[in-house]
C-alpha cells in the first residue's frame, strides 16, 4: 500500500481507506489460476495491487459521496479506472515507448516479467475494466451501466487517454506551443481525471445537465495534476517518486515548464486549484475532501 503522509487527517484517512479497498477488490478479481495462466494473473496483480496513489478512484469515491452512492459500486467503478490507469502505465513503459525500468518504486512489469507477459497484462487490464462496470454489483441498472463504460471508452481511447499518448510521442518530432501542450495533456492526463468526477455522479444519477461544475472542477485539476508532474520531473526525488526523472529535458520536450518557466508554472498550478474549489461551493463542506484533494495535488512531492 502506499500511504500518504503529511496530510490533512481527512485527506489522509481517505487515501489509507480507498488504497485498502481497491487493492482488496482487485485481490477479489485477480485469483491466480492454477494452470499456465499464472503468469499473465501474477503480472497484472503486480501491476494493480499496492502501487500508485489511487488518486483516481478517490476522486470516483469521493464525488460518488456527494451522492449517496453506495461505497462498493463506487470502489467497484474505481477499480475499472485504476485498471486503465494501470494497463497505460505497463504499455507506456515498455522498451517502445518510454522504456522505463522503474515504476512506484520497482522494476517495470516488462523488465519484472517480459515483453510478451507485459503487452498481454496491459491488454488484459484493459478488458477487467469494463467487464466490471457490466457487472450488476457495479449497478443493477443497466443505463447508468452502459454510461459508465461509454465515459470510460472515451477518456481511455483515441479522444482521451490515447489520443494524447500520439500527441506526446509527435512531440518528439515537433515543438508545440501552450496551446498545443494544453489539448495534449487535457487527453494524456486530464481525461481520466475527468472520467473518475464523472463516473461518481453517473453512479449518483445526477443529470447531465447537472454536472457542469464537476466537469470544470475536473478539467482544473487535470491541468494542475500535470503541471505538478512537469514540475517534479524538473525538481523532484527520484527516491521519493518512485520513477525516473528528468526525462522530458533529456528528450527535448516541450512542457508547461519549459514553455512558461517554474514560479508561473507553480502559480498557474495554484490558482486552477483554487478555481476547482470555487467549483464546489454549492455543495460547501460535504466537498472538502474534492476541494482538499485538489490541494493535494499541486503539494504532492511523488
Amino acid at each position: 500500500m502506499t500511504v500518504v503522509t503529511a496530510l490533512p487527517d481527512l485527506l489522509g484517512e481517505a487515501f489509507e481507506r480507498v488504497q485498502a479497498d481497491i487493492d482488496s477488490a482487485f485481490d477479489a478479481f485477480l485469483p491466480v489460476p492454477d494452470d499456465t495462466r499464472a503468469r499473465l494473473i501474477e503480472a497484472m496483480r503486480y501491476a494493480a495491487i499496492g502501487g500508485g496513489k489511487r488518486v483516481r478512484p478517490l476522486l470516483l469515491v469521493a464525488t460518488a459521496d456527494l451522492f449517496g452512492v453506495n461505497r462498493s459500486a463506487a470502489i467497484n467503478a474505481g477499480c475499472a479506472v485504476e485498471a486503465i490507469h494501470a494497463y497505460s502505465l505497463i504499455h507506456d513503459d515498455l522498451p517502445c515507448m518510454d522504456d522505463d525500468e522503474l515504476r512506484h518504486g520497482k522494476p517495470t512489469v516488462h523488465t519484472a516479467f517480459d515483453e510478451a507477459t507485459a503487452v498481454l497484462a496491459g491488454d488484459c487490464l484493459h478488458a477487467l475494466a469494463f467487464d466490471i462496470l457490466s457487472q450488476p454489483d457495479t449497478s443493477t441498472d443497466p443505463f447508468v451501466r452502459a454510461e459508465l463504460v461509454a465515459t470510460l471508452a472515451r477518456a481511455s481511447g483515441h479522444d482521451g487517454m490515447a489520443g494524447g499518448q500520439m500527441m506526446d510521442i509527435m512531440s518528439e518530432e515537433q515543438a508545440y506551443d501552450l496551446r498545443q501542450i494544453t489539448r495534449l495533456q487535457q487527453l494524456k492526463t486530464g481525461a481520466l481525471l475527468a472520467a473518475s468526477v464523472e463516473m461518481g455522479a453517473v453512479l449518483g444519477r445526477v443529470p447531465p445537465e447537472g454536472r457542469a461544475h464537476l466537469r470544470a472542477y475536473a478539467r482544473d485539476i487535470g491541468l494542475a495534476f500535470q503541471i505538478a508532474d512537469d514540475l517534479l520531473d524538473v525538481e523532484g526525488d527520484e527516491e521519493r517518486t518512485g520513477k525516473t526523472l528528468r526525462k522530458d529535458e533529456v528528450q527535448g520536450k516541450q512542457t508547461f515548464v519549459t514553455l512558461m518557466g517554474v514560479e508561473q508554472a507553480r502559480a498557474q498550478a495554484t490558482m486552477l486549484v483554487e478555481q476547482a474549489g470555487r467549483h464546489l461551493a454549492s455543495h460547501g463542506e460535504d466537498a472538502r475532501l474534492l476541494v482538499e484533494l485538489a490541494r493535494f495535488i499541486v503539494k504532492r512531492d511523488h
